[in-house]
């Protein structure tokens, strides 16, 4: 009789299904729909135009009246389109909104270019003056920006409203932790103003990283200003002082 064979063993290789994969880590994305109030860029708007009103006539573009009466007329115009509340995207007003916000940008540039060529090319004995219009360009330079970054991230506040957010600008530190903030969170204004402030204090990011090439190219551009504010007139200012 032939000898009995040792049973063989058969192993069976289980293929991975990619249904029961567990999913990886994150919130999802985009939150939830939400409205987004608009007062607070409006009294942003408009305390960037009460500070451009405070400048020297000699550093402002045109007639004292002109550009500050161009801000308000636009201002007028966003506030009766939106007057409370954004639900969902309004692309004729985020045109009109980025145009007002590229007017006060650039008129508040002019500001600094205008004291920079005064300071470099005249005899300047009055610090104090020259202190105080730096510093109300360095002001106005965190608001706008503060309106800048709220109009630029995901597509802006009407597509957040509505739900419809394009690939996030910025990195808020709430959303790398669940622990910190529930997984609904969005920006708000204010957090889009402390963006600014710090960005035009340390001339960097501190808890809010860019992300986009459009967000870099923002947050460079008011960094560049700030510098060129705090390390150029003032300091040049508290030598006449001195």
């Amino acid at each position: 009789m032939p000898a009995d064979r040792p049973p063989t063993l058969q192993l069976q290789v289980a293929t991975p299904d990619a249904s029961a994969a567990p999913a990886l880590p994150g919130r999802p994305y985009p939150p939830p729909a939400g409205r987004e109030a608009t007062w607070p860029a409006q009294l942003t708007v408009l305390g960037a135009i009460a500070l451009q009103v405070a400048l020297p006539d000699r550093l402002e573009v045109g007639p004292h009246w002109l550009v500050p009466s161009l801000e308000g007329l636009l201002l007028l115009g966003l506030a009766l389109a939106t007057p409370r509340q954004l639900e969902h995207e309004h692309t004729h007003r985020r045109v009109v909104a980025l145009g007002l916000i590229a007017l006060v940008s650039a008129a508040n540039i002019y500001s600094l270019g205008a004291l920079a060529h005064f300071l470099l090319h005249h005899n300047i004995t009055n610090g104090r003056e020259l202190i105080g219009a730096g510093v109300l360009i360095w002001l106005t330079n965190v608001l706008i920006f503060a309106l800048w970054y709220w109009e630029l991230d995901r597509g802006g506040p009407g597509r957040r409203a509505a739900g419809h957010d394009g690939p996030p600008d910025f990195l808020f530190p709430q959303l790398n932790d669940d622990r910190i903030q529930p997984s609904g969170w969005r920006p708000a204004f204010i957090d889009y103003l402390y963006l600014a402030l710090t960005n035009a204090a340390a001339f960097s990011p501190t808890d809010t990283l860019p992300l986009s090439p459009a967000g870099k190219s923002v947050m460079g551009l008011q960094s560049l200003v700030s510098l060129v504010t705090l390390g150029l007139i003032i300091s040049r200012a508290v030598n006449i002082l001195a």
